[in-house]
């Protein structure tokens, strides 16, 4: 049994995090729905058959069998209606905050869970250099132990997340540093660092480390600064690898769906483990993906792509400022096709962790 219970728990974890995302995210519909009055016939989590269902009132709620997703049916969502309730009959201010609300919401999920992760953790990572390796090229180009970087290669660096992930973005190993040193700017440009290959991929070998602000000296108002840099991080993060994605830097097989992310939680579930000293569990890297994910998932349904929250924000932008509008059916075409679209790209993404599962 406790074998069965080490290996069930961390794929429950992954399913309860996704869960929660997909809870948070069509709260916010839900909620922005009923605080203008629209009518909402369905309240779901989940797709698929329904496992369970309640409620007397004008709204069905459920939980569906298969735990991906979850949608809020409104009143003249998808099709015209004379209902004064429907959502087509609303302001476009008011149906403007109902579609973005899901997104928002995970972007303030987002916010929560990195402000937990560093409340609750030993240390908070600093941009500062405290240290070089010998003959250092980093050190030889003109960085210096104190330099507190701010871009890298032009990029803002928001937070110690986003000095790893600048530097792995360039395969070169060449950067350029702007540092804040004695309270003035200074350009580092030219510092070469060395690149080796490892299973495919460039690896670069850091010649200075960073420092870390520990427990005993942390504030509230370091945990503050500290959560609104982190999600910062994460959101730089997530459009620039959709940039390196669609520019062809990163590759589809790359990729990872509902499948993988699944796994990645569950690996990193199994793997962390009760500090002896003080008992208490080490819980970053699983915040950090649980915070990594639900931003992610918050600015991907604002891309103005069919079938996205976006999308649907766009075209009613588009009725807003234009004389002429377009018909709800052929917006719906258009949905439908995107959605025909998404789930294809999920299929094929899928397909690609599943054979990565295989092939471990």
């Amino acid at each position: 049994m406790a074998e069965i219970f080490s290996k069930a728990w961390p794929i429950a974890l992954a399913v309860l995090f996704f869960g929660l995302i997909v809870m948070v995210h069509e709260c916010g519909h839900f909620l922005t729905a009923k605080l203008f009055k629209v009518k909402v016939h369905k309240f779901a989590l989940g797709m698929g058959p329904r496992i369970l269902k309640w409620g007397k009132g004008e709204t069905e709620y459920s939980l569906r069998l298969f735990p991906i997703g979850g949608f809020v049916m409104m009143e003249g969502e998808d099709e015209e209606s004379d209902d004064e309730r429907a959502f087509n009959k609303k302001p476009a201010w008011q149906r403007m905050i109902i579609l973005a609300a899901g997104a928002i919401m995970n972007l303030l999920l987002g916010l929560i869970v990195v402000c937990v992760m560093l409340t609750i953790g030993d240390s908070i990572g600093s941009r500062q250099v405290v240290e070089f390796t010998q003959d250092a090229q980093s050190y030889e180009a003109g960085l210096r132990e104190g330099d507190l970087i701010t871009k890298i290669n032009g990029k803002p660096v928001f937070s110690v997340n986003d000095i790893g992930f600048l530097m792995a973005r360039e395969s070169s190993g060449q950067y350029d540093f702007v540092v804040k040193r004695g309270g003035e700017k200074v350009a580092i440009n030219g510092v070469k660092l060395p690149v080796t290959e490892e299973d495919g991929h460039p690896s670069i070998h850091y010649d200075f480390w960073v420092g870390k602000i520990k427990r005993e000296n942390i504030t509230p108002k370091l945990v503050a600064e500290g959560t609104f840099r982190q999600s910062a991080s994460l959101v730089q993060m997530t459009y620039l690898s959709l940039f390196d994605l669609v520019t062809g830097h990163f590759h589809l097989s790359d990729m990872s769906g509902p499948i993988g992310i699944a796994g990645t939680i569950a690996d990193v579930a199994s793997q962390t483990q009760v500090d002896p000293d003080t008992g208490r569990i080490d819980l970053t890297m699983l915040l950090t993906i649980l915070a990594l994910i639900t931003i992610n998932i918050g600015i991907m349904n604002l891309l103005p792509l069919p079938a996205l929250d976006g999308g649907r924000l766009f075209f009613l932008l588009i009725n807003w400022i234009s004389p002429k509008k377009i018909p709800q059916k052929y917006e719906g075409w258009v949905h439908a096709a995107g959605l025909v679209a998404l789930l294809g790209f999920m299929v094929v993404v899928s397909f690609g962790d599943i054979m990565k599962l295989i092939q471990r």
